[in-house]
């Protein structure tokens, strides 16, 4: 299959291109996509000339028109760059009698209604539709029209026409930034799932629609086409993700990261805009005679990850817990773990002793039950032991569940 993008630079066509890419180059090997190969792949954008862009419109055998005007100095300018463009493209396709299907991405904008009316971008969007319509209507070439609510993702300018954008590189970076009104709720679409639908319409499987406003109603043979995975969410609730975010350097929590949640996918696209050399930060390390023990992550409800370093010979824990458990992965050096139920067994005898040799060489996990004391041996008379440890639940200084006593 032979794909045209236009607007291949920006936002949205960096993203489907790389995607793209990497169904072309094999990295991208899930079932679905194979039978888009073998693929090419034209990118088109402001710099290339009409040229090339007939010569792509003679052979593509499909278009994702991504290309428009956003931030222009006069605002005249939205009609001739969101409408002007589109119509010089169907001239092309319709001159080489290339009745393919066209996507077209316009805006919520283009609906007139409610806060939107009267806006020059929106008419220009909208103009841009009816082209594209009377397009299909007369050539009877397939046309796909999304509106798109607020978009965001990595590699979105910060500072031009996303506030989830500019609000990621302010707080990441430590910039200046102004939130007008905290209760102004965005509707949010994920660059991920926007390319998701856009490789599903390219295999034919668009989503289908009309709109009552700014509302789409799911409809097979709707005029217009939508992504049914976007987020309302107030700016206020964006800025104290993106600080909770920024601040888990130094608390080490992680939020709710199930998938398909908002806060996945904004952290997601906050990591991504951290300056070159930011990416790195110390953690603080607590050490003894004994060697180290070093916090990695804190969830609210899936545990703590540490790692942990014991010197030569060293024994650590001879501990138990009532409800905490633990699970124990050496990753260098060798250790000796043992566990042994908490009491007397009804003969008054202590329990027997349950002991694991593991090695960073052969990986295994041993598990620390609640009710069993444990202890961790160092066996190497030259070499430090590295176990990464995690806990279901973050330790709590005031509510340890931890009592010593000798394995």
């Amino acid at each position: 299959m032979k794909v045209l993008i236009t607007g291949a630079k920006g936002f949205v066509g960096r993203n489907l291109c790389e995607s793209l890419k990497a169904i072309c180059d094999g990295k991208d090997r899930r079932e679905l996509y194979q039978q888009l190969l073998p693929l090419t792949i034209y990118e088109y954008d402001k710099d290339d000339t009409r040229e090339e862009l007939s010569l792509y419109c003679a052979e593509a055998d499909f278009v994702f028109n991504l290309a428009g005007v956003n931030r222009p100095k006069d605002p005249s300018e939205f009609m001739e760059g969101n409408r002007g463009f589109g119509e010089e493209l169907l001239d092309l396709l319709e001159h080489h009698s290339n009745r393919c299907p066209v996507m077209l991405s316009s805006s919520v904008q283009a609906s007139l209604s409610g806060r939107y009316e009267g806006s020059a971008y929106g008419e220009s969007k909208r103009a841009g539709e009816e082209l594209f319509f009377d397009y299909s209507e007369r050539t009877g070439a397939p046309v796909l029209v999304y509106r798109f609510p607020n978009l965001y993702g990595k590699w979105c300018r910060p500072n031009y026409n996303s506030a989830v954008a500019t609000f990621c590189d302010a707080i990441a970076n430590g910039r200046e930034y102004a939130v007008s009104d905290p209760s102004v709720e965005l509707e949010l679409l994920h660059v991920d799932d926007l390319v998701e639908e856009m490789l599903s319409a390219l295999l034919g499987r668009e989503r289908r629609c009309d709109y009552d406003g700014l509302e789409p109603v799911p409809d097979p043979e709707g005029r217009y086409c939508y992504v049914p995975t976007t987020d309302r969410v107030t700016l206020g609730e964006i800025v104290s993700l993106l600080k909770s975010f920024k601040q888990s350097r130094d608390d080490l929590s992680v939020p709710d990261l199930s998938e398909s949640s908002f806060s996945k996918k904004l952290w997601s696209t906050f990591e991504s805009y951290y300056d070159a050399g930011s990416l790195a930060y110390p953690l603080r390390t607590n050490v003894d005679d004994r060697g180290s023990f070093i916090e990695f992550l804190r969830t609210p409800d899936r545990g703590q990850v540490s790692v942990n370093v014991s010197k030569p010979g060293v024994t650590k824990g001879n501990h138990w817990h009532n409800s905490k458990w633990e699970r124990f992965l050496v990753v260098s050096g060798e250790a000796l773990i043992r566990l042994r139920r908490v009491g007397l067994d009804a003969d008054g005898h202590p329990f027997p002793v349950d002991e694991y040799r593991v090695s960073g060489a052969d990986p295994v996990v041993v598990e620390m039950a609640p009710g069993k004391t444990h202890s961790i041996t160092n066996l190497s008379e030259t070499d430090d032991l590295v176990t990464v440890m995690w806990a279901n639940e973050p330790f709590d200084p005031e509510d340890p569940d931890t009592y010593h006593e000798e394995v």
